[in-house]
């Protein structure tokens, strides 16, 4: 690949990572509601954590145990449960934004559908498109959780409700599939 399109392949690849509805988007959502700061710092969290597995990806690729991937399958799944119910019982959060940020830095690094993006698209994307990809994957992240928590804050209000089942449901749902399959897996081991 040459010129504009190595980053602006990274821009798409950042999307791909941060668009799709999961559990982040889920605490992202739910926080903008309470402001558009606090639903930012959630995403600000799990790109640090975005961050950190680039900069294992890039040094170490394919090397980290699967067993050690599977204990964060499991750790995952009971982090997601917990915050699915911490959802759905408040009205509304009363973590800072150094609290959110925190949340997001840890349902990152404990989700195994990010640690599982970097073993595959993050690797690919490291090792044969390029280092130069990561500007625009990064971008592609920052606008994301920019543009999500703005028109969530300003347009969720009236579904605030809704969005807070929904929040609750996915969470709910990716914290148990992820815990399952987290302890059927090292069960095989």
């Amino acid at each position: 690949m040459e010129g504009f399109l190595v980053p602006l392949t990274g821009l798409i690849l950042g999307l791909s990572l941060a668009a799709p509805p999961g559990p982040v988007n889920s605490v992202i959502a739910s926080e903008s509601l309470r402001s558009k700061l606090h639903g930012m710092s959630v995403g600000l969290g799990a790109m640090t954590a975005d961050f950190t597995f680039f900069l294992l990806t890039f040094f170490f690729g394919n090397f980290i145990p699967i067993e050690v991937r599977y204990v964060f399958y499991i750790v995952g799944g009971i982090f997601m449960i917990w915050l699915s119910i911490q959802v759905l019982k408040s009205s509304m959060s009363s973590r800072t934004t150094r609290g959110n940020y925190i949340t997001g830095l840890l349902m990152g690094l404990t989700n195994p559908f990010q640690i599982a993006w970097w073993l595959t698209s993050g690797l690919f994307m490291v090792q044969e498109i390029g280092i130069l990809a990561i500007p625009g994957f990064f971008g592609g992240i920052v606008i994301w959780i920019t543009v999500f928590p703005i028109f969530v804050h300003r347009y969720g209000k009236g579904i605030s409700h809704l969005i807070k089942i929904v929040s609750f449901l996915i969470l709910l749902a990716f914290g148990s599939y992820v815990l399952i399959e987290g302890i059927v897996l090292i069960a095989h081991l």
